[in-house]
């Protein structure tokens, strides 16, 4: 092959490299501009107010693609299918109540994204923000809004891998005093006299009783726990095995939890459960798909989630008795909270 055959494959080569580039480019730039244009037959959103005051509003994370994509947003809790006014707030994780929402948020850099954890006030402004160690999966407030806790995966993974890490973190909104992560406090388990020690210990999914009192998912040699914790004290006690993300419900008498079922597929093996604390006893919810979600209680009898849909997230609902059947609540919404009552 001669000298000027090698250069013309030579530059043959490199004139369709930069034609793949190009067109690359262009295909992502056009995604960008499609993630900010209204979608058609998608939620009708527009710009407002959004508070955490009142009574009947659901305030959400609106995952309908166009300007308004990943914001709070609210609905009246009876027409959730109304026309939604988003905040201007960001958030990939959210919970609130009591007049305190805590926002679990992802920071833009040159060279990498980072996370911080914002404690809002009633009108959505910041009140103190906090550097996380990783990506943000669960956010809880304690009913009277003074006590804050999430959780991060510090290593990125999800719940259904056997190699994880994850911090769980609770804060005092009135005197400011940050837990950093729960694997400081005592772990009592199983009735054993001494406090139980081990590297692979992690906690998440908070939800809490009061302001001293919590119930999480404590894991470690291959198990998950319940357990109930006490801020004062600084202690966790196990309760049960096969327990995750459990949610108290608003009269303090029952949980909803996610639990492993054998025979499932190892990345979706959770069905929701619903646990009596006075007798111990659990039974299914009629939901059979896989919900990897901390359930958001509505009221007393029915319990709110996400699943994968069309826009990244839909909410379902589902009787919390194990009766009845789920429907689809809202399409384009994640990380709910009920504005106006006590919540989990």
């Amino acid at each position: 092959m001669t000298i000027r055959n090698r250069l013309l494959i030579l530059l043959t080569a490199v004139a369709v490299l930069a034609a793949v580039a190009a067109t690359s480019v262009l295909h992502a730039a056009d995604r960008a501009a499609r993630k900010d244009r209204p979608q058609a037959g998608g939620p009708a959103v527009i710009s407002g107010p959004v508070a955490l005051t009142g009574t009947g509003t659901l305030v959400f994370r609106n995952m309908a693609w166009g300007p308004h994509r990943d914001e709070l947003a609210t609905v009246p809790a009876a027409t959730p299918s109304a026309r939604r006014t988003a905040s201007g707030v960001k958030c990939l994780r959210f919970y609130a109540a009591s007049g305190t929402g805590i926002c679990l948020q992802s920071v833009h850099g040159a060279v990498t994204d980072t996370y911080r954890a914002v404690v809002l006030d009633a009108r959505l402004h910041e009140r103190r923000h906090y550097a996380l160690a990783g990506i943000p999966t669960r956010a809880r407030v304690s009913p009277s809004g003074r006590m804050v806790a999430w959780t991060v995966f510090v290593s990125g993974d999800s719940y259904a891998g056997t190699n994880f890490s994850t911090r769980t973190s609770i804060l005092d909104t009135r005197t400011w005093q940050l837990t950093s992560t729960l694997e400081d406090f005592r772990i009592l388990k199983s009735g054993a006299a001494r406090p139980y020690h081990a590297a692979d210990v992690n906690f998440w999914g908070v939800t809490f009783a009061d302001d001293t009192h919590f119930y999480a998912t404590l894991a470690t040699a291959g198990s998950t726990y319940l357990v109930r914790g006490d801020t004062t004290t600084h202690t966790v006690r196990t309760l049960l095995t096969n327990v995750e993300c459990p949610s108290l419900s608003p009269d303090g008498t029952r949980l909803v939890f996610k639990k492993r079922v054998r025979g499932l597929s190892p990345d979706a093996p959770w069905r929701l459960y619903a646990l009596d604390l006075a007798t111990m006893r659990s039974r299914p919810l009629a939901e059979t798909r896989s919900v990897d979600d901390q359930v958001v209680w509505h009221g007393p009898r029915t319990v709110l989630y996400a699943l994968p849909g069309d826009y990244g997230a839909d909410l379902w609902t589902v009787p919390a008795d194990g009766t009845g059947t789920a429907h689809r609540l809202m399409t384009a919404a994640l990380a709910p909270a009920y504005v106006g009552r006590s919540g989990p």
